[in-house]
């Protein structure tokens, strides 16, 4: 158990579990593992006969190891542990202002425990975690585990709230409704990997009646698509205060996407978003060009497997070439880009002198590309930590324009060139450029110097060098 030396933070840290607790931990695993649930939708289940198939003293060694592999090795919470962990909650006096219950699993018995210990609380909590609180119960079990803690915490007058990694689905979302319905101060809201498809984006936007101070909002890794795009806008629409706006991973096409963009213009405190892995599309793309002109703050865009092809990813790159100075992440991997996005890319990239992270890796720059990148990051960029040009096609030409950029970069802790066309004696080339700095140079196991067919590229090796010989004296422009 840990708490603050100034009894303001309370958490809890539980291992090993008591006998009493052992024993009822066999027993719910053998029915979480066995049972159909939404759990076991979603993580798969093993039956008692598979089991004791692989185990037959039946000990539990090898249901333990299989559920602490699932369930990441959180303790279930009963009604007896409950009491005990809890117990400094109870205290008179206690000034304790942030709980957090995650990565233990609570029964309907520690619940009930908790439920008149957290209402003794309500007018001194302003951070609340309960990430992860009921993994393995069932789903009727974690139903009500919610609805007494949404209940026992009704009326706090929370900065944050994590409710992430608990499968919520709608359901879940409504069993915290009492909670959600009273939140109007809310600073940072988490539902991240919560199950939240349309139905629950839509209860969502419902339930909370004020997001007027929200800065934090994170939905990543959740099924919400096209339509919960369009409740997650509502939220993000009365969100002015937004700095930080997380939804990657949720399975938006286009036409959420520009509805999430056309939503990101109506304010203007931007400093962190995270896209990634949506289904944008260029419309989308050049949708979302034209919300992040209005965040002159943005210092990380992480916006990889978006489907931007050239057109969306160099609306992008000139919009943030003129606004966003203090940018320091810039990831676009992954969106189908080819060198004829580069000269906008490059003028980007030489725009931004504190840029500290660069990804463009899985896209089709070849050596054209790669070296007017190259050429960008000569100059300035002393903060620079990380470059990522994986998977690009590139040859020799391109790596060692790349590698001569970045070597003297007193902050570079990785450039990673795998999986390319690099010649064997252009890898030689590369480490040698690193001789003195090995441990920066990632690994090359995935490169293949015979690449693809030379009449496919239309570049080999001759052809390669002949281009990095043109562009050896090229200017990257800063100005349209």
């Amino acid at each position: 158990m840990d708490a603050n030396p100034e009894g303001l933070a309370f958490s809890i840290k539980l291992w090993p579990p008591s006998q009493t607790t052992r024993l009822l931990l066999v027993e719910r695993m053998a029915n979480n593992l066995s049972t159909p649930s939404i759990f076991t939708r979603k993580y798969g289940s093993l039956s008692k006969e598979e089991h004791y198939e692989k185990e037959p003293d039946g000990d539990g060694g090898s249901a333990v190891q299989l559920y602490a592999k699932e369930c990441s090795q959180r303790a279930f919470v009963e009604a007896e542990e409950a009491e005990e962990l809890l117990r400094p909650l109870k205290e008179p006096g206690n000034s304790y202002t942030k709980i957090c219950f995650s990565n233990r699993s609570f029964g309907l018995g520690a619940a009930r425990v908790a439920e008149p210990i957290l209402a003794s609380l309500k007018d001194q909590l302003k951070e609340v975690d309960l990430s992860d609180f009921i993994a393995g119960r069932s789903e009727g079990e974690a139903l009500e585990v919610m609805a007494i803690f949404s209940e026992a915490l009704e009326g706090c007058v929370l900065k944050s709230l994590d409710l992430s990694n608990n499968a919520l689905g709608e359901k879940g979302v409504r069993a915290f409704g009492a909670l959600l319905k009273s939140q109007s101060s809310l600073e940072e809201l988490y539902l991240m990997n919560d199950g939240i498809s349309e139905e629950a984006a839509r209860a969502v936007c419902e339930l909370i009646p004020s997001t007027e101070k929200l800065r934090v909002l994170q939905f990543h890794n959740n099924m919400t698509g096209d339509e919960g795009a369009l409740a997650i806008s509502e939220v993000v629409k009365q969100s002015p205060m937004l700095e930080d706006f997380r939804c990657s991973s949720t399975r938006i096409g286009s036409d959420g996407g520009v509805a999430l963009s056309e939503a990101l213009q109506t304010f203007t405190n931007l400093k962190n978003l995270d896209l990634r892995d949506n289904m944008f599309g260029v419309e989308a793309g050049v949708a979302l060009s034209k919300a992040l002109a209005k965040h002159a703050d943005l210092t990380e865009a992480y916006l990889s497997y978006l489907n931007l092809e050239d057109e969306g990813a160099v609306a992008i790159a000139n919009v943030l070439k003129e606004s966003a100075s203090a940018l320091e992440v810039l990831e676009m991997a992954g969106n189908d880009i080819t060198a004829e996005a580069a000269p906008a890319l490059a003028a980007c990239i030489a725009a931004k002198q504190l840029i500290t992270k660069l990804n463009l890796a899985d896209t089709e720059l070849r050596d054209e590309g790669a070296i007017q990148i190259s050429k960008a990051l000569e100059d300035g960029d002393a903060q620079l930590k990380g470059v990522d040009l994986s998977s690009n096609f590139m040859r020799r030409a391109g790596a060692r324009c790349l590698t001569r950029a970045v070597v003297h970069k007193p902050g570079l802790k990785l450039l990673n060139m795998n999986g390319n066309f690099i010649s064997d004696e252009g890898i030689d080339e590369v480490k040698n450029i690193f001789n003195e700095f090995p441990n920066v140079l990632g690994s090359l196991d995935e490169n293949d110097p015979e690449g693809e067919d030379d009449n496919e590229s239309g570049e080999g090796e001759d052809e390669g060098d002949e281009l990095e010989s043109k562009l050896k004296n090229l200017e990257v422009h800063q100005e349209d």
